[in-house]
């Protein structure tokens, strides 16, 4: 239960109803996101590795690799983490410093307002 209060966390209200996510760092392709996961930012894991919480050690074969800044649902919570635990992926809690909730809530608007694939095609 500590660890889920001191990672950084955003309520969603839409009309009547409403969500907590919570914000992680992960190392787990978009295959493996819960359905209500969203992605706030991803570049390689040299990069986002710093919104994590914790400090990592970063060798050299894992600074090239994909990595995300994502928000997790807390009722799929449980799920997201047995998925990426099950396929060797790391789910970090992110920075509550540097992820707060006036940067989750302008990645999330940011996130929001970008134009979807249809969109582009047209």
């Amino acid at each position: 239960m500590t660890e889920r209060s001191l990672t950084p966390n955003i309520t969603v209200t839409i009309g009547h109803h409403t969500r907590i996510y919570f914000a992680f760092v992960t190392t787990a392709p978009t295959e493996l996101d819960s359905p209500a996961t969203v992605t706030l930012h991803a570049a390689t894991f040299a990069d986002v590795v710093s919104f994590a919480a914790e400090p990592i050690t970063l060798d050299p074969s894992r600074a090239k690799a994909h990595a995300r800044l994502v928000l997790v649902d807390a009722m799929e919570l449980a799920w997201q983490r047995a998925r990426c635990r099950g396929n060797q992926h790391l789910l970090l809690p992110a920075d509550p410093v540097l992820v707060g909730l006036n940067t989750l809530q302008h990645w999330l608007w940011q996130r929001l307002q970008a134009p979807t694939t249809s969109q582009v095609a047209a």
